[in-house]
C-alpha cells in the first residue's frame, strides 16, 4: 500500500512540475515574441512574414 501512495505522489508532482514547466515556456515564448519585434514597424513586420 505505501508503495502505491509513493508512486501516486510522485505521478502527482511530476505532473505539477510538467504543467510548471509548460507555463514558463509559454511565458517566455511571448515575452521573445514581444521583445523581438521591438522597434519595428508594422510594415517591416509584414515584409518578414511573406
Amino acid at each position: 500500500m505505501k508503495k502505491i501512495l509513493a508512486i501516486a505522489a510522485a505521478s502527482i508532482a511530476g505532473y505539477a512540475l510538467w504543467v510548471r514547466i509548460q507555463q514558463e515556456r509559454e511565458e517566455r515564448d511571448i515575452w521573445a515574441e514581444v521583445t523581438d519585434s521591438f522597434g519595428e514597424t508594422p510594415e517591416d513586420l509584414i515584409a518578414l512574414q511573406k
